[in-house]
């Protein structure tokens, strides 16, 4: 964790693939939670599949830093195919952790990773939302291992939180809530460490 009890995070993922969704669910579940929270994209060519880049900031004091986060504790790769051509591991802290959606393990991803030595973890993001919400929709599976790794916040306390948004969100589907409650807890329970 970083100092004065502020955690930073840097997600990449392409476009379409909601990594900026699940950052700003970040930061809406973290306020929620009584935390000083940002949680912003950072903004380039936006069309799908372009790389795109998302930050979060949750903090237990007011944060009166207003830029890019360029050392970050944790790193959330929302699709692994960016690992050969963005060096997401920049910038990362020591104490800190890369969480990359991919079927594969830890010590899979490792050699790929331009000599990061700190800890790896992987969760099956598309397999875990095929299967729960019907099609490849990896941010939600993201955001609950980015929780759970990161310990930023209570993870009961997260799925109560997330799931009150949902409701709000997706009054009109109830079906969807189910599903995406279902792939965040599976998440959680299927994050590898490494």
């Amino acid at each position: 964790m970083a100092s004065k009890g502020m955690v930073e995070f840097r997600w990449h993922g392409r476009g379409g693939q909601g990594a900026k969704t699940a950052c700003l669910l970040l930061a809406d579940v973290a306020g929620q939670q009584g935390k000083f929270v940002q949680g912003f994209p950072e903004y380039g060519p936006e069309r799908m599949g372009a790389p795109i880049t998302a930050y979060n900031r949750i903090s237990e004091q007011r944060c009166h830093i207003h830029s890019n986060i360029y050392y970050p504790d944790y790193v959330i790769v929302v699709d692994e195919t960016l690992l050969e051509g963005v060096d997401v591991t920049g910038g990362l802290k020591e104490g800190g952790a890369i969480i990359i959606n991919t079927p594969g393990s830890p010590a899979d991803m490792r050699p790929r990773l331009r000599g990061w030595a700190g800890r790896v973890c992987t969760v099956d993001a598309r397999r875990i939302s095929e299967e729960f919400l019907g099609s490849n929709l990896p941010n939600t599976p993201m955001l609950a291992a980015a929780v759970k790794v990161s310990g930023v916040l209570d993870p009961w306390s997260f799925l109560a939180h997330i799931e009150e948004s949902f409701q709000h969100k997706f009054a009109a589907k109830p079906q969807v809530v189910a599903g995406n409650m279902a792939s965040l807890k599976k998440s959680m329970e299927e994050v590898q460490v490494g």
